[in-house]
């Protein structure tokens, strides 16, 4: 109803903000995790393998697919591409940790997802994206670096010296990035207004089209590739 207080601010558009809130919320998630979540992979090869494999075939080609059934505008086609082409995050861990997956296996695909996402996330959307609007792998490489792994590593390089000397930035973080997160759905959506409004409905159907399947295809695919219930249950989460 009130998009206009959360476009701009004076002559500074509001989506200005999205980027370094971004760069914080990654932080956040990198300070939760530590070099251990990298060397499990040494553990469980053949989990993480499946679940990257998955996750960076499934979820792009179905949101292509998707895109081209409903015939949406260029920039809302691209968005729900864009939807299957990102790594997995922390919610991921924790909706693995409430329904008693393998959450070692859970958070070693997260941490590897987020290294890759580079490389894969440019290169899917380039490869489907780019039908419906221009993509520029290398600048949208360097955004996708720049936004995750950058962040991610000071994260993880706090964590290691600082864990446990400021518990206030402990309780703080995760404040921080639920508020921006908040954030920057209602500066995103205030942007779309007028499109969202006309695809609301449909494009509410057709991203519950791509989590169910999503979920399908990613819980028969560990299946069929041998991994106990368990993982099959992370994988496809």
């Amino acid at each position: 109803y009130y998009p206009q207080y959360f476009v701009k601010w004076g002559n500074y558009k509001m989506t200005g903000l999205i980027e370094p809130l971004m760069m914080i919320i990654m932080f956040g998630m990198g300070t939760t995790m530590s070099i251990r979540d990298f060397t499990q992979v040494l553990l469980m090869p053949k989990g993480v393998f499946v679940g990257m494999t998955l996750q960076f075939t499934i979820m792009p080609l179905v949101g292509f697919t998707i895109a081209k059934t409903f015939g949406f505008p260029p920039e809302v086609a691209a968005g729900v591409i864009l939807v299957g082409c990102v790594p997995s995050g922390l919610a991921s861990n924790v909706m693995n940790y409430i329904a008693g997956s393998n959450l070692p296996l859970s958070v070693t695909i997260t941490a590897f997802a987020t290294i890759v996402a580079p490389i894969m996330t440019p290169f899917w959307m380039k490869l489907l994206a780019g039908q419906f609007v221009p993509v520029d792998f290398l600048q949208m490489m360097w955004g996708v670096f720049k936004i995750t792994i950058i962040p991610v590593g000071a994260g993880l390089l706090f964590n290691k010296f600082m864990q446990g000397r400021a518990k206030w930035l402990d309780r703080l973080l995760p404040l921080v990035s639920m508020g921006g997160i908040v954030f920057i759905i209602v500066v995103i959506t205030s942007a779309g207004r007028d499109n969202l409004i006309k695809v609301g409905l449909v494009l509410l159907g057709a991203e519950m089209i791509h989590n169910i399947a999503g979920y399908t295809f990613g819980y028969w695919g560990s299946r069929l590739a041998g991994l106990d219930e368990r993982s099959c249950r992370t994988v496809a989460i």
